[in-house]
């Protein structure tokens, strides 16, 4: 009896170093995801333009991150056009150097746009970008522009260059 009690004892104990274990594998990876985006309200004569982009990125060390994002977008111009666009991204970041941050980012956007000017149509689209981008890194905080290697005039930016701000807490 007193062999099975013992058993049984270390046995409940291994399961509660087993469980120990795991909680702090979950805490520690965790303690690796950092979370940011970008919240754009644009307002003027007759337009209106609101974006939400939440991203989470996970740093593999202090050169390395990736991490995927979200980003939802509604802009109207009265009796001119109006547009939703949704979708989602992936993103590689490397600071090799403390103030550098490069990046790829791999964006899938759909695009609903309804003109009204000068006669009515609807365009609905896929859109990919691939943008390669570096920019001026401190703390939490990345300012610099990125270059769309994808890009085509015909989609919807004039130009492959788009500067950017980027936060991650």
């Amino acid at each position: 009896m007193n062999k099975i009690c013992f058993l049984m004892f270390m046995l409940l104990c291994f399961a509660n170093v087993r469980a120990q274990a795991d909680a702090t594998a979950k805490n520690e990876f965790w303690s690796h995801v950092r979370f940011g985006g970008a919240v754009g309200l644009n307002f003027g004569n007759n337009y209106t333009e609101i974006t939400l982009a939440p991203s989470a990125i996970y740093d593999f060390n202090r050169y390395f991150s990736l991490g995927v994002g979200l980003r939802g977008s509604y802009a109207q111009e009265k009796d001119y056009y109006e547009s939703w666009i949704y979708g989602g991204s992936l993103i590689a970041l490397a600071t090799p150097i403390d103030f550098l941050q490069l990046s790829a980012e791999l964006e899938q956007l759909r695009y609903n746009v309804t003109n009204e000017y000068p006669f009515t149509y609807d365009d609905d689209f896929w859109n990919t970008g691939l943008y390669l981008g570096a920019g001026y890194y401190s703390r939490n905080v990345t300012v610099g522009i990125r270059y769309n290697v994808l890009h085509d005039s015909d989609k919807i930016y004039s130009e492959p260059w788009l500067p950017f701000v980027r936060f991650y807490f």
